[in-house]
């Protein structure tokens, strides 16, 4: 088993509706709304529910379902002014942007919300919005070398004063960025990153802060987290400090198991076919461009491509106890954050604060995974 940092409790963060259609390629009823007032609401639901992180998405036109999206990083600075204490990440793409540009807008975001933005490097696996918008498409491994190099530009621009950077496509020459992010040098905005390849594994490893992986069994995510974290040593970095690792889930807890599965049922019953075969083609096909055919989704099948992310995977449906201890057992596979979906956003986040959180706290203080809380 994978070693893991016991003295640090789970932490929680949840998907930013702020794509319309919510987070299921579903025609089920969602009451869920991709607006701003709604999503600011949901973040201070969010943050006096115990959840520390939000991770707002990034769509640059519509496609499969979601005909309408806010842009992540000036929505991720709404909520950030909207709440006190919770994390806001904003999704991003290279290709997109210049990483120091970004980095002017994250520095201040950090400093206007006392240092609580973060940033989600997402390499790109939608060739049509690139198409779309003129820039340049390249080949899987090349968008990794790209992405691990932009996150090099990040931070060195939050953490050096005349930065210097020498790449393949980046460059800085005497680069000072002012202000800084709070507690630069020691400290800048987390970066997270997913991808399930080799290539996207590796540069985890190497460079980012915390690495997302989709849904998956408990059996999956263990190898997965070994991996990684077998790459991270060989970088010099320790697993569970220097990257942290967090699982994607849709959450369905219920009053009881059974309608909590009738739930679920009816997602996929209601799926839009069109949309997630058309999702589905796209994503595999990005996948199918590795090296080692092991890219994202590649074994996904149709019920789980009605959760972009094979969130149902994870198996977090059932009651709130039911639902607390398969989280607490994939906290003790290495598991650091789990980052939630749900179908009706601002009832269910409330709910699980309410009924699920409290005991998963108490069976990871009774599994010795965190310090008991003193009231």
């Amino acid at each position: 088993m994978t070693e893991h940092n016991n003295n640090e409790a789970l932490k929680f963060a949840y998907w930013v509706p702020n794509v319309s259609g919510g987070l299921v390629v579903s025609k089920i009823e969602q009451r869920t709304d991709w607006g701003l007032e709604y999503n600011q609401e949901l973040a201070r639901i969010a943050e006096r529910s115990g959840f520390e992180y939000a991770l707002s998405q990034v769509r640059y036109m519509a496609s499969y379902g979601a005909e309408y999206q806010h842009e992540s990083t000036g929505f991720s600075l709404a909520l950030l002014l909207a709440t006190e204490k919770l994390k806001v990440i904003a999704a991003v793409h290279p290709g997109f942007w210049h990483p120091a540009v970004l980095a002017k807008f994250g520095a201040s975001a950090d400093v206007m919300s006392n240092g609580r933005f973060a940033v989600n490097v997402v390499s790109g696996w939608f060739k049509g919005e690139f198409t779309a918008l003129g820039e340049q498409w390249l080949e899987h491994d090349e968008r990794y070398r790209r992405s691990e190099e932009f996150i090099r530009v990040l931070k060195a621009s939050w953490t050096e004063d005349e930065a210097e950077f020498s790449g393949d496509f980046y460059n800085l020459h005497g680069y000072n960025l002012k202000p800084k992010p709070l507690g630069a040098p020691e400290r800048h905005p987390e970066i997270f990153q997913g991808g399930n390849s080799t290539a996207a594994r590796q540069m985890a490893a190497r460079v980012s802060d915390w690495y997302f992986m989709n849904g998956n069994t408990p059996e999956g995510v263990e190898a997965q987290i070994e991996e990684v974290s077998g790459y991270a040593r060989a970088a010099g970095r320790e697993p569970g400090t220097d990257i942290r690792f967090g699982l994607n889930a849709f959450i369905v807890a219920r009053e009881t198991e059974a309608e909590a599965r009738e739930t679920v049922e009816e997602i996929i019953d209601k799926a839009d076919t069109e949309a997630v075969k058309g999702f589905g083609d796209a994503v595999k096909q990005a996948g199918q461009s590795t090296g080692d055919k092991r890219g994202m989704w590649q074994d996904s099948d149709f019920k789980d491509l009605v959760q972009y992310n094979d969130g149902f995977r994870t198996g977090l449906i059932g009651t709130p106890e039911q639902v607390a201890r398969k989280i607490v057992d994939y906290r003790e596979l290495g598991v650091n954050l789990i980052l939630g979906g749900f179908l009706h956003f601002q009832e269910e986040v409330d709910y699980f604060g309410r009924e699920v959180l409290p005991i998963v706290r108490a069976l990871e203080a009774e599994r010795g995974l965190a310090p008991v809380a003193v009231a």
